[in-house]
């Protein structure tokens, strides 16, 4: 279906806890909005499968299940959504802004909140797709206290993977660090590296890869390379893997509408506003930092009530008559 013909007030490209938030607060704003969510849709946290440190569930919930929700309370004001991956944007706040996608469907909206997440870059090792969420992860924050009293592994040379192991140390026993480059190489801070070294319990193999993820239901132990050497061992003690190899923003779309960051990420500036008028960031494809679902739902909030300020403010009726004159 193209929809083509309806005007929308806001179109939020994303369906993670950025976009859902936005489009919760976009609705209740009385803003006509579009969802336009990706396929699949849910973002990051479709594919995790406990959520412990969300406020309000004190027993944990999975990650679809969050998302289903937050979904549902964003329909329940009016929100409408497809499952839909965005190939082009372009447009302006005065001539409205038009979105093009894989099922050669055009959206209009008079705004926008990009809130299409970034993705975390993987190994892609035998055994690694059907062991996500059951001992390979790419979040320490998220997923470490699963942990306690377990031997894992962060695979990483750079800030991120001295930080994740440094967390991890919390609940493990022992934290190997498998860098595939020499010490002298590593791409982590000079303080970053001193910390974790200094940790008696991170062990650093250098000059080390990971060939394949031992396990069938959960990871039951790693067999890695030294690729110089060309050693091959097997760690039988690590029970969880931990990627920290990088994330990519998913902006690629993006370059040339809104202004990146060397990395690839959008620019913000004062709160969610990007360097195009009438369009906002929220949520990871704009926070390279925390990378958390309260902080992306909290910026997907943000972009959402600055977005009906941004209306307000240059005299925009919208759909409820509560925004502009």
């Amino acid at each position: 279906m193209n929809d083509s013909s309806t005007l929308y007030d806001i179109l939020i490209l994303g369906s993670g806890p950025a976009g859902l938030t936005a489009a919760l607060y976009a609705a209740r704003g009385y803003l006509k909005t579009l969802v336009i969510g990706g396929n699949p849709s849910g973002g990051q946290l479709t594919t995790t499968t406990e959520v412990a440190n969300y406020p309000g569930f004190p027993e944990g919930i999975t990650g679809p299940e969050l998302i289903s929700n937050f979904k549902k309370q964003a329909e329940k004001y009016g929100a409408v959504f497809v499952d839909e991956n965005v190939v082009k944007i372009f447009g302006s706040f005065d001539e409205n802004f038009k979105v093009e996608t894989d099922e050669k469907n055009t959206y209009q909206g008079k705004s926008v909140v990009l809130a299409t997440g970034a993705s975390p870059k993987w190994l892609g090792l035998p055994g690694e797709e059907k062991l996500k969420g059951r001992g390979v992860s790419v979040c320490a924050t998220c997923d470490g206290y699963f942990y306690k009293e377990k031997v894992v592994a962060v695979v990483g040379g750079g800030d991120a993977a001295m930080e994740e192991a440094d967390f991890l140390t919390r609940f493990a026993t022992k934290v190997y660090v498998l860098v595939r480059k020499e010490k002298e190489k590593m791409r982590a801070s000079k303080f970053m590296q001193a910390r974790a070294l200094e940790n008696p319990k991170v062990e650093f193999l250098f000059n080390t890869e990971v060939k394949e993820i031992l396990g069938e239901n959960k990871v039951e132990g790693l067999k890695i390379v030294n690729n110089v050497s060309g050693e091959e061992k097997v760690l039988t003690d690590v029970g969880g893997l931990f990627v920290a190899i990088g994330h990519e923003p998913n902006t690629n779309f993006l370059r040339g509408f809104v202004e990146l960051d060397e990395k690839g990420y959008v620019k913000r500036f004062d709160g969610s506003a990007t360097s195009k008028a009438g369009v906002f960031a929220a949520g990871d494809a704009s926070d390279f930092k925390y990378r958390q679902c309260i902080t992306a739902a909290s910026f997907g909030s943000m972009a959402a009530i600055d977005t009906i300020k941004f209306l307000s403010e240059h005299g925009v009726k919208t759909v409820g008559g509560l925004v502009g004159h």
